[in-house]
């Protein structure tokens, strides 16, 4: 009897031994990220409404993990939904990042799904303010999720550079484009959380992903408790209908870290007019159209703190001023606006 049951142990241990060593996951996860706002014109805000609002700033939830199939290869998998029932948007769940790929230490990462085109991932953490009200996507342009995509990220070279790509089918389900092709390439070096390494430098192009032709280069350095970061990109619209919509955007940005303290600004310029900001203010105006627009001035100015209370929860703090004007159809708009935002985001 002792035998049996001294038997059963030992292949119950080695069992769960050589599951944990060919698997890591299912795990789930998730973010709740609510924020009170008061926003002048509301062209900024998650579901563009001005006023004191509750924003709903991205929060989600997701399982992901990885399966060995043999030393150097596995194979990896995550689902990811946004969740919007903290509002009254109607849409309970929406799309982000879910894909089925493969990964190896020798070959590198292959991703089949819906992902962060490498154009827009090759930010690395530069955006201090992002996924709220201020985030670089309301100036920048391709910041894209992109469905019905390969994307590949190579192993890292001599510890230091990936080469990374994206690539969109035809039947791509959001795409009403002239472009040839959507793709994306990047390059990156560093440590994009400023880790393994102080700085964090990266060189990325998007050819028709979101009908844009940009190409981008940002750079971030650690000193210390400094972080500094610069952020310039040239876009264009890929339709000759829209080609008054071209020009640069850049930010360049600073953070101080004090323990569980993180002060945080950033300033923003862009001329293309093809970020968030310009489109959603444009759809506002009753019978105005992208093709009208020109004269494109945008500043963007933020400043903000992060207190980390735990491990998982944060609390925050910005104030961002939207300043500029456009014309459309020959007439000039003021784009100028003042958002305050109190926020807590909890990680699980």
């Amino acid at each position: 009897m002792k035998k049996t049951v001294l038997s059963a142990t030992i292949i119950s241990a080695l069992a769960a031994t050589s599951f944990t060593a060919l698997a890591d996951g299912p795990n789930f996860y998730g973010r709740a990220d609510l924020a009170v706002t008061n926003s002048d014109m509301g062209i900024a805000t998650q579901n563009q409404k001005s006023g004191t609002i509750i924003e709903n700033n991205f929060s989600w939830l997701g399982v992901k993990g990885t399966e060995a199939i043999n030393s150097d290869l596995e194979v990896v998998y995550q689902m990811e939904f946004g969740v919007s029932n903290f509002d009254n948007s109607g849409n309970t769940f929406a799309a982000r990042n879910t894909f089925l790929g493969l990964k190896s230490a020798t070959a590198g990462t292959i991703l089949v799904g819906r992902n962060d085109t490498v154009f827009k991932a090759s930010e690395g953490g530069f955006d201090l303010f992002g996924n709220t009200n201020s985030d670089i996507d309301l100036l920048a342009a391709g910041q894209a999720r992109s469905a019905d995509g390969f994307t590949y990220y190579s192993p890292k070279i001599a510890d230091l550079v990936t080469l990374n790509a994206t690539y969109l089918m035809d039947d791509n389900y959001d795409q009403d484009t002239t472009a040839d092709n959507m793709y994306a390439l990047s390059a990156t070096v560093g440590d994009k959380g400023l880790k393994s390494q102080n700085y964090y430098v990266s060189a990325a192009y998007n050819d028709g992903i979101e009908n844009v032709k940009a190409y981008r280069g940002v750079a971030q350095v650690k000193l210390g408790q400094v972080i500094l970061g610069g952020f310039y990109q040239n876009s264009e619209h890929v339709d000759s209908k829209y080609a008054n919509l071209e020009g640069d955007t850049y930010f360049v940005n600073a953070a101080y870290v004090m323990g569980n303290l993180k002060l945080k600004a950033m300033y923003g310029s862009d001329d293309s007019g093809l970020g968030k900001y310009v489109s959603r203010y444009v759809g506002s105006v009753d019978g105005a159209a992208l093709e009208t627009v020109s004269d494109v001035d945008l500043q963007q100015f933020s400043v903000g703190a992060d207190y980390r209370l735990s491990k998982n929860t944060l609390v925050y703090g910005h104030y961002t001023k939207y300043d500029g004007d456009i014309k459309l159809a020959g007439a000039t708009q003021d784009l100028g606006d003042d958002i305050f935002t109190l926020g807590m985001r909890f990680d699980f």
